[in-house]
């Protein structure tokens, strides 16, 4: 189904007729299900942010054993591991296992890089890379803390949620909001990115003079349609849930996804990058990369986000008089980028699909030197930037803290990143005069 926030409503075509007509929880439901509400804001958030969805399913949520203390591995919330870098920070490609030493899946693969903020307090994010090479077997991960948004590099994943399937590919995005249960299919090596967003949900980033068209359009994200399985797991089904930064386990004896009908606008979605309508620039300079925002998460403050998500996809460059590649820059955000395929045009070589960087508050950065000199020099015309690429940016206000992982433990930084620059050499003339045209 399309549409960002929509209010939607599905039944599994097995049985038809399984919304309740006219109300939301009646004495007795069809089919016999359970009904259970899913919120994901306050009860009295204004209107057009309260977000909650009905589900109708055969057994309720609440039937399971007790959580326990699960291992979390790689993923954590310990943002003082290690101690600060403000460094330019550059990883390789970040390595998948392979399942001939061992078998992993998505819940066991995760790896956080960096972060801020406190899941408690409601307030930060977290950023981490997911390497598998196996499915979730009678397994599903809830996300108590909040919102995912999955950038699959490598590998198809298929997702099965409460709500129904999605298959998400390279160059798509989805969006698995704060505590929707999900298990996740691979079909070979896999890898991807994960920005994770505490105490805020992703939204459509306003236009202002742009008008009511243009980047991410609502009619192109996608939801799924109602699908269930009513099936018993005599041997346990795991929930894993990840709750103020800790893992936690427990068993119940049937699957999940028993959601036969649902309906409300708090859902699961996702949305193809090549559907982005680009805004450019057409006449001189070169615009903020904010331009190119397909989703942002809000903070209390005006126009400053906890998490910007942010894309370079192919387009035209045509401004005149003008160098044409990101300019460099000292920035109040920080700026952690991916590569999902291709070369990106400000550093071509050494930064590569897989890996990522980060540019941490008022740590300089920018084009390195070849790519500096060439387009100093080059002939403007009209011509295509970043074709067959697509690189990506979680931009945030928060000051982000590397993990002991993303700094020693995967063993992929770059730590000749700086020599990029190294060779930016003075073309200062004091000698020069304005032209006389």
């Amino acid at each position: 189904m399309s549409g960002f926030g929509n209010e939607f409503s599905s039944e599994d075509p097995r049985c038809p007729g399984a919304l309740p007509e006219g109300q939301n929880s009646p004495q007795v439901c069809p089919y016999g299900l359970y009904a259970e509400q899913l919120s994901g804001s306050a009860f009295t958030c204004p209107r057009p942010a309260n977000k909650r969805s009905w589900l109708y399913r055969i057994l309720p949520s609440v039937k399971h054993k007790p959580f326990i203390a699960a291992p979390c591995g790689d993923l954590t919330e310990n943002w003082n591991e290690v101690e600060p870098d403000p460094n330019q920070l550059r990883w390789l490609p970040f390595s998948i296992p392979t399942p001939t030493k061992k078998k992993v899946d998505f819940a066991t693969g995760l790896h956080t890089i960096c972060g801020a903020g406190d899941a408690k307090s409601r307030n930060g994010i977290g950023v981490h890379i997911y390497t598998c090479n196996a499915s979730m077997v009678d397994m599903c991960f809830n996300n108590s803390d909040g919102d995912f948004l999955i950038v699959p590099q490598q590998g198809e994943i298929l997702i099965t949620t409460e709500f129904g399937k999605m298959l998400v590919e390279p160059n798509e995005i989805c969006v698995i909001q704060q505590g929707m249960r999900f298990s996740v299919d691979v079909f070979g090596a896999t890898r991807g990115y994960i920005l994770e967003v505490y105490g805020a949900h992703f939204e459509l980033p306003d236009l202002g003079p742009i008008g009511g068209n243009g980047l991410a359009n609502p009619r192109d994200f996608q939801c799924p349609v109602a699908w269930y399985e009513d099936r018993h797991v005599a041997a346990g089904y795991t929930i894993i849930n990840k709750y103020q930064g800790k893992l936690f386990a427990c068993q119940q004896d049937f699957s999940p996804f028993n959601v036969v009908a649902w309906h409300g606008n708090y859902t699961p979605y996702k949305y193809n990058l090549t559907n982005f309508m680009v805004i450019n620039c057409v006449a001189f300079d070169h615009a903020d990369p904010s331009i190119f925002t397909v989703l942002t998460a809000k903070s209390t403050r005006p126009g400053v986000a906890i998490a910007d998500f942010v894309i370079f996809p192919p387009r035209w460059g045509v401004a005149d008089r003008t160098f044409r590649p990101p300019y460099y820059h000292r920035n109040c955000m920080s700026e952690f980028m991916g590569l999902i395929k291709g070369h990106y045009e400000a550093k071509e070589e050494g930064f590569q699909p897989g890996g990522a960087s980060l540019h941490s508050i008022m740590t300089p950065h920018g084009p390195d030197v070849d790519c500096f000199e060439k387009n100093s020099r080059a002939e403007l015309k009209p011509e295509r930037v970043a074709e067959g690429t697509m690189a990506f940016m979680f931009e945030s206000s928060f000051s982000m803290a590397v993990t002991k992982w993303g700094l020693q433990t995967c063993q992929t930084l770059d730590k000749n990143y700086y020599q990029c620059w190294e060779d930016l050499c003075s073309h200062f003339d004091p000698s020069w005069k304005p032209s006389k045209q």
